[in-house]
Formats: structure tokens, sequence, C-alpha cells
């Protein structure tokens, strides 16, 4: 990680917190607190404002505003003699930045990080915004002059600050438990999100509205089941359309793979260079799912470019997965990615390095100040024409080269990489390597996610089997939240569909139950964001809408649908329809938000594909699996079992389907089965006709 370069002897309390944000401040001079009740009290004793500052350790600004304003003595003398600092990880403490950035977008109208909070004793805020210089720049205020001048409202003018604080913590409360006019469950909420996110796609160059643009991974896959339920061609087209332009873009490291956060211009070239597990983890299902319905290679070539990526740099000996890597290297944002004309001819010679610098846009003048960020302005085929090569040739010849300069590229100075393991972005990478090992048939992904899967139910369970968010220097902290039960139990049940050990349905069914007991709202529908014991803040938030990650609404409604149909208990799928009837107004009034919560309507409303084949060990029940895992299917439950599997208790899907006998398929949909197929023709032919 990125230390901090403060020259000050002098460590604060911030040396203990396993965080490497928060480690990456422990030699500040500003006398920094962790979030906890010591500075509270420090707080209320000393009659002071609290300055809260939230971020990340792979945010870009977060390091700039350390360095401009935390590392400076006078800044720091300000804060320490009129405030009380808290430094807040978000990765951490998501229910601290939920309810805090609500504040900052009440105020400024925009989010974002670092973000920078003044609140009283209470945790009441009363001021906020995000990042700011020290001195007044640009239009912007300094950091300095706002500190001095919130510190003479403290002493002079109190009590308007507290009926500011009173007003703001009272429009929190209504910010966080947003009200929609209920609508019903129905087709026409999955049309009009499928015809809103088409008018916002940008068909020039993929995505949705402008600059800075983000990859939507959950819209994506709303609209390829758009396509699949209506027919709409133009939903097909905006996505296929932008996973290639993502593809070909700065945004995708064309190098080792993986995609970085997102890009800072409409056409997907600069990126801000950050790499996030959970970007990382979502992308996948949609491209797999470009693959299955389109059969072109290079969607499926992408999925393994990610996970490999993930595989190769993001995963910690006992399996778990790192949270992010950074943007910056040697105190320059994107050093580690970029590269000139002559580097590159240093590494490949004159005439690969040639080739490569026009296929990837590496200029004399660079595309990005000064040097080039790696992007395919063309597609294969239009180099290889260019260039008088067959595209094998090209892409031979092109991939030797992306070998030599990764190799190269090793000997630099890496950025640094976050180490916490935390449940929900775990959960979210084992559904993507557990759906890719069944539609690649890779079956060292399957093996990932089962590792992954058995290191976070042994090293993130208390005592109680209630799970923990964060694995840090081996130790597991906080309380964990809505959407690590959702992402979990989600990606349990993608790891038991794929791999048939039935430890991993048990275990979401463990976990469900947990989340039912301590988060459901029993008399407005929906699942709160914290636990019923969790730590009072002054909010108690719910999770509806979509951010970076799915709302923990949206995929508790996901995973207990499906969890709820495997296992044959009705309280699964009754809570997946309440919180979908809660969600209900939101999908109609603002679908952009409410991409999971879409996935999972489409699913509740059907009709679902339940496919069952009894494997008596011949070749037919494996070309019946690869049929099926490489047909775009949505809405199916596919199962494969031996037939001494399907007859021990606890799979609803497999309940009297485990008499002996031969290779078998069974297809049941709306609570009724077929005929079992025997032949392997026919069994082929119904497995098409989906």
């Amino acid at each position: 990680m990125p230390q901090s370069s403060s020259a000050h002897p002098h460590v604060n309390r911030l040396i203990h917190e396993s965080s490497p944000y928060l480690q990456q401040h422990a030699g500040n001079p500003v006398d920094w607190y962790p979030w906890g009740p010591e500075a509270f009290q420090r707080a209320a004793r000393d009659d002071k404002p609290i300055f809260l500052s939230v971020g990340y350790s792979a945010c870009h600004w977060c390091h700039v505003m350390e360095r401009e304003s935390f590392e400076d003595p006078e800044i720091a003398g300000i804060l320490n003699e009129h405030f009380v600092s808290i430094k807040v990880d978000r990765e951490e403490r998501p229910d601290v930045d939920q309810i805090y950035m609500s504040a900052v977008q009440l105020i400024t109208r925009r989010g974002g990080w670092p973000m920078s909070i003044f609140m009283t004793a209470t945790g009441k805020p009363f001021y906020g915004g995000t990042y700011w210089p020290p001195q007044a720049r640009l239009g912007m205020p300094g950091f300095r002059d706002i500190l001095l001048k919130l510190q003479d409202y403290w002493a002079h003018r109190r009590e308007e600050v507290d009926v500011s604080a009173d007003q703001l913590a009272e429009a929190i409360q209504s910010f966080s438990l947003p009200q929609f006019e209920q609508k019903t469950l129905s087709e026409e909420i999955l049309e009009r999100a499928m015809r809103s996110l088409i008018r916002s796609a940008d068909r020039i160059h993929g995505g949705f509205g402008g600059a800075p643009k983000f990859p939507h991974p959950m819209d994506l896959r709303v609209l390829m089941r758009g396509w699949r339920r209506f027919g709409n061609e133009e939903a097909l087209e905006v996505v296929l359309q932008t996973l290639t332009r993502m593809a070909r873009g700065g945004i995708y490291d064309q190098l080792a793979g993986g995609f970085h956060r997102y890009a800072t211009d409409a056409r997907w070239l600069v990126p801000h260079f950050e790499k996030m597990l959970y970007d990382n983890a979502l992308l996948v299902p949609a491209y797999l799912e470009a693959f299955q319905i389109t059969q072109e290679q290079p969607f499926a070539d992408l999925a393994r470019g990610i996970l490999d990526y993930v595989l190769r740099e993001m995963t910690s000996p006992q399996g778990g997965f790192f949270s992010t890597q950074d943007a910056d290297s040697e105190g320059e944002e994107g050093k580690y990615f970029v590269w000139t004309v002559q580097q590159c001819l240093e590494v490949l010679g004159p005439e690969d390095g040639a080739l490569f610098n026009d296929c990837y846009d590496v200029t004399p003048a660079g595309n990005w100040e000064g040097v080039s960020i790696l992007n395919r302005p063309r597609s294969l085929a239009e180099d290889a024409l260019l260039h008088g090569l067959t595209p094998a040739e090209l892409e031979k010849r092109l991939g030797a080269a992306r070998e030599k300069l990764l190799a190269a590229r090793r000997q630099r100075i890496a950025p640094g990489r976050d180490e916490k393991i935390l449940t929900n972005w775990n959960g979210l990478m084992i559904s993507a390597l557990a759906m890719a090992s069944q539609v690649l048939d890779e079956p060292r992904y399957c093996a990932a996610a089962i590792r992954a899967s058995e290191f976070v139910l042994s090293s993130l369970q208390n005592a109680d089997g209630r799970l923990q968010h964060v694995f840090k220097d081996g130790q597991a902290r906080f309380q964990g939240y809505l959407d690590d039960y959702a992402c979990l139990i989600e990606g349990l049940v993608e790891t038991f569909l794929a791999s048939g050990r039935r430890e991993f349905l048990q275990a979401a069914e463990r976990l469900a139950e947990q989340g039912l007991r301590h988060f459901q709202d029993q008399e407005s529908g929906g699942f709160f964001f914290t636990a019923d014991d969790h730590e009072e803040l002054i909010s108690r938030t719910k999770d509806s809408q979509d951010q970076a990650t799915p709302s923990g609404n949206g995929m508790m409604a996901t995973a207990l649908f499906r969890l709820g149909r495997l296992s044959g208990r009705s309280e699964f799928e009754q809570a997946a329809l309440t919180t979908l009837e809660f969600q209900s107004g939101l999908m109609g009034e603002h679908p952009a938000t409410a991409g999971q919560s879409l996935m999972a309507l489409d699913l509740l409303l059907g009709p679902v594909n339940e496919l069952v084949i009894i494997d008596d060990g011949d070749e037919t029940a494996t070309q019946w699996a690869r049929q099926i895992h490489q047909r775009f299917l949505p809405r199916k439950l596919f199962l494969r079992a031996t037939a001494e599997q399907a007859s021990a208790d606890g799979v609803a899907l497999l309940a009297g389907k485990g008499d002996s006998g031969p290779t078998r398929l069974y297809v049941c949909s709306q609570g009724t089965c077929e005929s079992p197929i025997f032949d392997p023709e026919q069994g082929r032919q119904r497995i098409a006709a989906f």
C-alpha cells in the first residue's frame, strides 16, 4: 500500500487499525480517531464538533487530500485544536458511509469520496462536502477557510448549528427510507424499464449517459432479459455495443485483464485506474450471458481474462479475494499502466513493436498526458485487414507481444493492494466463478469458488453463525450487513449448483434464516441494511437502490427466491415476493437504480425452467449439461446429480427423481413436470426448444 509521506515522528491511533486505508493516515499530524465511542465521548467532554473523513484505499482524490491537507502542519493544528477528527474506511463501515453520504447529497446535490462531514457529538451532521483543496482555487473553497469558518459558527452561532443538525438528521431519515407507491408486479414494469434503459443509452460509444461513464452491469443484464422476454433487438444491440466498446477501451487492462473502476470520458478510453473486486465480479456474468446469446468467443475470452486476473493478483493464500488495487504508484495515477512508443519498441523490437503500437493506439504524442493508454480503436478483423494478416495470425503475434509487455510491466513499482477480504464482495466473486465454471466448462473456476466459500464460512462467521463483514490480518471484524448475507447466499447457491455439494445449500439456508430474523422489516416490507442488534446510529437505512454494487434488497430477493425453489422452503420465496412488492415503486419510477430488483422480478414472474439431469455416468449427461450451459436461460434452475444424490433429502428440485436407471432429463415449469426424457437426441431437441 502507498504509505503516508509524512515526516512527522509520531503516529496517531490509526496505527492500531487493520484497514490499510486507515493505516495510511497513521503518520498524519492530524490526531485521528477511528470510529468508536472514544471519539464521541471526547467531543462531548471538550464541547467540540466532529470532523468525519470517509474514503477508501484505492481512491485517488483521498490520497490527494491527505497529501495536501492532512499532512499539512497548519491544517492539522486547526483540526487538533478545534475539532475531534474521525477517519473511516467506507469499505469497512458502509453503514456509516451510507448515512453521511445522504447528508452530503442533501447539502451539495452530489456525492463522492473523499467525503467530509462536520457533525455534533451526537452524530448529527451540520455541514459536508467531498474533496476540498487546502486553499481556495478554481471556484472551490479552501479546506483551511472552511475549518475556521465552521469553528467560528460553533463558538458564536451554536443555536443555528444545532437547528441545522436537527433538520439535516430528520432529512437523512426520510432520504434513507424513501417511500414509493407500490405497483402491481407485472411484465409492464420490466418492459418500461427496458425502454427507459434503451433511451438513456449512448448509441455511439455504448454505455449509459455521458462522462464519467460507469459499466452498469446490472442494467446490461436487465436489457438481456428484456431481449429474451420481449424480443426487443434494440435492447440486445445496446448490450453488445457496450460490452464490446468497454473491452476495447482503456477501462480494460489490455495486458493483465480486469476492468478499472470507470472511465472519465464518454468513449471508455481514460479510466480512473483503480481496480475494484466488485466491478470485475459483476462484469463476468454480463460477458458470460452475452457469450451465451451470441456464441461469439471474444465475450467468453473477456470473462476468462477477468477471472484469471482475479485468481492471479487478487486472491489470498487462504482462497478469499482482496478488495482493491490502487490507481496510483510512485505518487502518480496510472503510471504503472501507460506506455510510450519507445518503451514498446524496446521490449518487442522494431517489427512487432510497430505492429503492437499501431493496434493498441501507442503514438508519439500519446492519448493521455503525453503517454498512451492501451486500447483497441479498431476491431481485430479491421487491424488484420490493414496489416495483411489473417485474424488468427494477428492475434497470435499480439498475444505474444502482450505477454512480453506484461512481463516488463511487472518490473515496475506496482500500485498498492488493499488486502481486506469483504464478505459481500467475495460473495459476488464466488457467484461469478461458479457461473463461469459451468458456462465455460472450466472446473478450476468451480474449485476456486468452493475454496473461497469454505474460507468465508470458516473465517467470517462468529460462534453464533452470524456473519462478519471484513477479514484482515487473521481477524474478522464488524457485524455483517444485509448485502453480506444476500451476496454470500447467492454465491453459495451458485456454488451448490456448480458443484452439487449440499453443504453449500445448507449453509445458504442457515444464513437466510439469520437474515430474516435480524434484518427483515415485518411492518413495511423489505430489509434494513443493519441488523436489529447493530450499533445504534442516527438512522437505520434500507439498501434499496443499486449503486456500484447491487442493492441489498434486490440481491436478497434474488437469492431467497432461488434458495426457496431449491430447498422447497416457501418462507424464502414469500420473503422474496414481499421484498419485491416493497421495491415495486422504485422499479416502476426509477428503473436505472433497480437493476438487481428487476432481475429478481424477471425470475419471479417466470416461467422458471427447472431442469434436472440424473446422471448414470454416460456421455449423454455431459452433452446435455454443456448444451444447457451454452444457452441463455436466465430463468433456469439446473441440477445434475446421480440417482443416489437425488435420493437424499434436502433438495426439493430432486425430490422423486432418485430411482435407479439410465441417464434422463426432467423438465418442469410452473409446477408441472414433463415425462422424463431418455433419448439423447430427443433431449437435445427439447433443450434447444427453450
